[in-house]
C-alpha cells in the first residue's frame, strides 16, 4: 500500500471555552510563557504598586492573589481607583447603618416610619426617594467618569482575534504584543485616584508627605469600613436584628 501523507489543519477553538480552559489550567504558570515585553511590563507595575500608598508594615504590600503582577500601570490605577471609591461607599454605608437604627422612630425623615434592620430600611421609602437617590448617584459617578477618564472616543477599539493580513493559519509566531488590545476604562496620565477636586473644607495638604499620610488613613479606614460594612450587612442577615440593637444588649 502507498503511504499517503495527510496535511494536519488546525481546528479552529471555541473561543469561549479555550479562555476557560487556559485560566483554570494554566493560571500559576502563564507568567513564564508572556511575551518578554509583557513581563517587563509586570514586574515594572509590581515595583510600582510596591510603592504604592497604602503598603503599610507589618504586613507591607499585601497581594496574596498576585493581581499586581498580571496587571500594568493603568489596570493598577484603577485597581486603586476602586479600592478608593468602594471605601468610601462603605464608609458612608457604616455611618448610615449606625445612625439610621440609632434615630429609629424619632427622625424627621418619612414621618418617622422607618423602623427595622438597617437592611430593610430602603424597602420601607416612598417611590420618590428612589428617583432622587438614583439622579444623585448618576451625577457623582458622571463627575468622576468626566475628571478621571479618558473619553471613550479617544481610546482604542476593541479588536478581538484581529489577525495580521500576512498572518498565515497555523504559524504561531504572532506576537501578540503587536495586537490592538482593547484598553476599558483608561484613566487621563495626569490623574490621581480618588483625587475629584472635591475638598470643599480645604483639608488637602499642599505638602506631598503630608498628602500621602492622608491617602494613607483614607486608605485604611475605607478598608476597615469595607469589612464592618459586610459583617453589619452579614449579621442583619443571619438574625434578623440590627446592628445597634446588637450593640445595646452586649
Amino acid at each position: 500500500s502507498r503511504k499517503v501523507n495527510t496535511p494536519y489543519i488546525i481546528p479552529t477553538p471555541n473561543t469561549g471555552n479555550m479562555k476557560l480552559a487556559i485560566l483554570s489550567l494554566l493560571a500559576g504558570s502563564a507568567a513564564a510563557f508572556a511575551p518578554s515585553s509583557m513581563m517587563k511590563t509586570s514586574s515594572t507595575s509590581l515595583k510600582a504598586a510596591e510603592d504604592l500608598v497604602g503598603a503599610l508594615p507589618p504586613v507591607g504590600f499585601f497581594d496574596p492573589l498576585g493581581f499586581a503582577e498580571k496587571a500594568d500601570e493603568n489596570t493598577m490605577k484603577r485597581y486603586r481607583e476602586a479600592e478608593l471609591t468602594h471605601g468610601r461607599v462603605s464608609m458612608l454605608a457604616v455611618i448610615g447603618f449606625l445612625v439610621g437604627e440609632k434615630v429609629e422612630g424619632s427622625s424627621f425623615l418619612f414621618d418617622a416610619s422607618i423602623k427595622g434592620p438597617a437592611i430593610s430600611h430602603l424597602g420601607q421609602v416612598p417611590e420618590g426617594f428612589w428617583a432622587i437617590l438614583l439622579i444623585t448617584i448618576g451625577a457623582a459617578e458622571q463627575f468622576r467618569a468626566e475628571k478621571g477618564w479618558v473619553d471613550p472616543s479617544e481610546v482604542p477599539v476593541d479588536q478581538p482575534g484581529l489577525l495580521k493580513s500576512d498572518y498565515v493559519p497555523g504559524d504561531l509566531g504572532l506576537d501578540p504584543s503587536e495586537v490592538p488590545v482593547d484598553q476599558p476604562g483608561l484613566l487621563k496620565s495626569d490623574y490621581v485616584p480618588g483625587d475629584l477636586g472635591f475638598d470643599p473644607l480645604g483639608l488637602k495638604p499642599e505638602d506631598p508627605e503630608e498628602f500621602m499620610i492622608m491617602q494613607t488613613k483614607e486608605l485604611q479606614n475605607g478598608r476597615l469600613a469595607m469589612l464592618a460594612a459586610a459583617g453589619f450587612l452579614a449579621q442583619e442577615l443571619a438574625d434578623g436584628k440590627g446592628i445597634v440593637e446588637h450593640f445595646q444588649s452586649m
